[in-house]
């Protein structure tokens, strides 16, 4: 009907005009620049993409604003500077996760928590039905550590979405940062805490109705002091679904010292280790240091030194520079000079790519710690593994866009191993998964010389910004 009563040279032009725009939107050279820069299409539904940049030199990281927030994130210690010391639910961390909740609120970003005091911030995408596509890392510091351990990859996630916010970029998947707790084990003796919970570890949220630390304060307690966990002892609310994100994406220092020393900006890894960790407890007699002779002694402290001695053994036995092994903790009761030690602890950390390897050493050991108690007459009152996690390997789609961001920025890159855990090494339970490494200064971490320059930062904000483009626009 509307073509019947429509003038015909008005009809004529009116044809013209629309094949004229359409022609001009499909040679767009923003549209063609945009879905070339990405790798993927760029159209919204009904609508043209408003992402407009002519180049990836367009993007524009806040080097001297980023540096800044780590410096004042740092001050948050209960160490003096250069070191820093923030452990879980204190006062400082506490004061620390205000700092980055603000931070995320000037970005834009919709803040949420959950029931541990994991914190999301979230950029919701133009297709919010869409799983979201995710990355952040942790804030938390062992006892005298760096400033940018963790932190370099929830401020630099931050800032990825701010450079992306910038550029013009529109999201089709949202974006969400995430701020891990506890990914350090110093508290509670729990490593990555917050990401094993939303990976639904039904056995450490058991395990949580009863642990304390060393000042016999419970979790709970702890968390309400904190704010969290005020209603609830049953943290099943915390458990994410399986594919709850399309990705997660952890920026990181490498705490190691490759990427530096040949010279590559960005280290693109392929394999998370698998860490184990377990606590053993030797028991004798004690003794006065003087009155009791050599013959007649049970010493739980040289057991624990022999034990020490096996794990490197066993380590070594295995063939392969990947298995690694470290006493970190070894304590003596009463402690005093001339008092041979009734009891000895130690706590023993062992990972490998290859988790088989692994698991021989923690065998091995356990052995180790039987043979030496009886031939030092002291008891084994314990050998308990605390955490046995398998190995996590990134996703190949994942890689393969942090390679092509990489190339597309002009930076060198290379496929590497990540013998530290990461937070990375339990989402990868929820989704498919990747990690950007950049360089660190001597491959020093968990000490105040940590350090990673501002430069190297900056372009791993900027590799993350792009993958992020690339993930949420599949």
């Amino acid at each position: 009907m509307f073509l019947k009563f429509f003038p015909t040279p008005l009809l004529f032009l009116l044809l013209c005009s629309l094949s004229a725009i359409l022609a001009d939107y499909d040679a767009d050279p923003t549209r063609s620049t945009m879905e070339q820069f990405s790798g993927y299409p760029t159209q919204e539904p009904d609508s043209v993409s408003s992402f407009s940049v002519d180049t990836v030199s367009s993007f524009s990281v806040d080097a001297q604003g980023l540096q800044k927030q780590i410096d004042e994130l740092s001050s948050f210690s209960d160490t003096p500077s250069p070191s820093v010391t923030r452990i879980l639910y204190s006062k400082m961390d506490v004061f620390a996760r205000r700092y980055i909740k603000n931070l995320m609120g000037l970005s834009g970003l919709f803040v949420r928590e959950d029931a541990v005091g994991n914190i999301f911030g979230r950029w919701e995408g133009y297709e919010p039905e869409l799983t979201a596509v995710a990355t952040g890392s942790h804030i938390d510091a062992i006892p005298y550590s760096g400033k940018y351990d963790g932190v370099v990859g929830v401020l630099g996630a931050i800032e990825a979405i701010n450079v992306l916010r910038r550029s013009g970029f529109k999201p089709r998947r949202s974006l969400e940062v995430i701020l891990f707790t506890s990914e350090e084990p110093t508290r509670f003796g729990i490593s990555c805490l917050g990401s094993r919970l939303l990976a639904g570890n039904e056995a450490l949220m058991k395990s949580l109705e009863t642990v304390v630390d060393s000042q016999n304060i419970s979790f709970f307690d702890a968390a309400r002091a904190a704010g969290y966990a005020n209603d609830e002892e049953d943290l099943s609310s915390v458990f994410l679904k399986k594919g709850s994100y399309s990705a997660f994406v952890e920026l990181h220092i490498e705490q190691g010292p490759i990427l530096e020393e040949e010279g590559i900006s960005i280290g693109i890894v392929t394999a998370i280790a698998a860490p184990a960790s377990i606590k053993v407890d030797f028991e004798g007699n004690g003794g006065h240091a003087g009155a009791v002779l050599m013959p007649n002694r049970n010493d739980a402290g040289l057991a624990a030194a022999e034990l020490a001695l096996a794990v490197e053994k066993h380590v070594l036995e295995s063939g392969s520079i990947d298995t690694v092994g470290t006493v970190g903790i070894l304590e003596l009761h009463p402690g005093a000079i001339n008092s041979i030690p009734s009891k000895s602890h130690l706590e023993i950390d062992t990972r490998d790519i290859n988790e088989m390897r692994r698991n021989t050493v923690i065998e091995k050991t356990h052995q180790s710690a039987i043979t030496i108690a009886k031939n030092r007459g002291v008891r084994l009152s314990e050998f308990k593994i605390i955490n046995q996690d398998p190995p996590a390997l990134s996703d190949k789609s994942i890689t393969e866009a942090m390679q092509a961001a990489s190339q597309e920025l002009n930076l060198s890159h290379k496929l590497m191993i990540s013998r530290a855990y990461h937070d990375s090494l339990f989402m990868a339970r929820i989704s498919p998964m990747g990690m950007i490494f950049i360089p660190c200064y001597k491959g020093y971490s968990h000490k105040p010389e940590e350090y990673a320059s501002i430069e190297d930062i900056a372009n791993g904000v900027k590799v993350l910004a792009l993958t992020l483009t690339k993930l949420s626009l599949y």
